[in-house]
């Protein structure tokens, strides 16, 4: 339902938002439904909303299988969508579309590519800099923008939201979906104090007027590290959206059939595999488990070249009932739920991962086993959760159990305790987690005007 939302500022004018994305739809990267999300809420609270985003051609050629139509489908139309050309040199393998100059001396062109990625900023995106900024400044000469929002990664939007704040006197937030300098998943620093990366990191939160994580894990890490900016740090966390899962009614597994388990979400090598199929193995032999299934629904990787070793993996375990049920477009995301009994939350990392698709698990109401390091930052959203089943350890023995445990649950469910799962779902819906984060949006605008 569209609020009504009176305009701001002196002369009546709705605020007017930048705000780059490079994942937006139709891309299908984990990290486009904040995305799409974000520029959503902020239409429908009323301001007049741009996105700049990469061009379509990078999402369905140069990312194979990288597309979601159906999620495009999804983006308000009051949401202004612009994709400005990028330089995709890194990207482009094929000889025959390389410029004139790289056929030519293609050392030459390679050195000045990697020069100006030395001189600016070392990230493969940075073709899509030259572009995002002839387009924004056009855009800003015709109708001023009021406040520039970022998203990361790449983080390249970050250094763009810098120069254009400055360059406007206007307020820019970032907003790390991912981290930058340090890797989450592995809690290792990539980017140490002195290098360009870290340089360029510093800058941007130095004159950030708002620095939001999914997590506060994270936001406690880049706290420590900056501390000249920890009094502008938040958390505006992940959620989910009704209007693609809506509010299942209670449905209880069919008696006559064994029961079905699914992982929803793209498979990649970092996920821990291992683990998850040894566990459904031994989880297997209980007789409550008999002939269970574990279906996988999804994309296999992000390129071509992992998704036939992650195929081959998945095969391997068909004896024990693992199935995989290919890709699905967003719009079809409430029947894959509908047919499965319990789902499976399988993610890498550690403290610092959230992962979006906890909180669509939890919508559903159903049963969730936790296949990850007990200490990742999701656990502190399933903390409450009636249907949660997770060990003290990210091993076969503990997976097994919570497995048993889950099928058990998902046998004995009953009506009062999905209502019970659903309301804890509640508190994470998009609007929920968003609406703190635009009305302070809305008085930084009206402050600095």
């Amino acid at each position: 339902m569209r609020r009504d939302v009176q305009p701001t500022g002196p002369a009546g004018r709705r605020p007017r938002l930048l705000y780059l994305a490079f994942f937006f739809p139709p891309s299908r990267a984990s990290g486009v439904f904040r995305a799409r999300a974000t520029a959503n809420h902020y239409a429908e609270a009323g301001w007049d909303v741009t996105v700049i985003t990469a061009p379509r051609e990078f999402f369905s050629y140069y990312l194979e299988g990288g597309s979601d139509e159906t999620l495009e489908a999804t983006v308000d139309p009051r949401v202004r969508v612009e994709r400005p050309p990028m330089n995709t040199y890194h990207w482009e393998t094929d000889v025959r579309r390389f410029s004139r100059l790289r056929k030519a001396v293609p050392v030459v062109a390679d050195r000045f590519y990697r020069r100006m990625q030395s001189l600016f900023l070392p990230e493969h995106y940075i073709g899509w800099i030259p572009g995002l900024l002839k387009r924004a400044f056009a855009l800003h000469a015709r109708n001023r923008f009021d406040l520039v929002v970022a998203t990361g990664n790449p983080f390249v939007s970050f250094a763009a939201a810098w120069f254009l704040g400055r360059s406007w006197r206007v307020p820019y937030v970032v907003d790390y979906r991912d981290a930058w300098t340090f890797n989450q998943f592995t809690e290792e620093v990539r980017f140490g104090p002195g290098t360009r990366t870290a340089t360029w990191e510093a800058r941007v939160l130095r004159d950030a007027a708002e620095i939001v994580y999914v997590n506060d894990g994270m936001r406690q890490w880049y706290a420590e590290r900056y501390p000249f900016a920890a009094d502008r740090m938040t958390v505006v966390p992940n959620g989910w959206e009704p209007e693609f899962v809506g509010r299942p009614a209670f449905q209880p597994p069919a008696p006559d059939r064994p029961l079905r388990f699914g992982y929803l979400g793209t498979v990649t090598p970092y996920l821990p595999l291992g683990v998850l199929f040894e566990g459904w193995r031994k989880a297997r032999t209980d007789p409550v488990m008999a002939d269970a299934e574990l279906h996988v629904h999804g994309h296999l990787g992000f390129f071509a070249q992992t998704a036939e070793t992650l195929r081959e993996q998945l095969l391997q375990h068909e004896d024990v009932g693992v199935r995989y049920r290919g890709s699905f477009g967003k719009a079809d995301v409430a029947q894959v739920y509908a047919e499965t009994d319990v789902l499976v939350f399988c993610v890498p990392g550690a403290r610092y991962v959230t992962s979006g698709k906890v909180f669509e698990y939890m919508a559903s109401g159903k049963p969730v086993v936790s296949v990850h390091r007990p200490d990742i930052a999701a656990a502190e959203v399933l903390q409450g959760y009636p249907l949660w089943f997770a060990g003290e350890r990210l091993d076969a023995d503990s997976v097994a159990e919570s497995f048993v445990a889950a099928a058990k649950a998902a046998r004995e469910q009953d009506p009062s305790r999905h209502a019970a799962a659903q309301q804890h779902a509640d508190m994470y819906t998009r609007s929920a987690t968003l609406q703190p984060w635009e009305a302070r949006m809305r008085a930084l605008v009206e402050e600095s005007r």
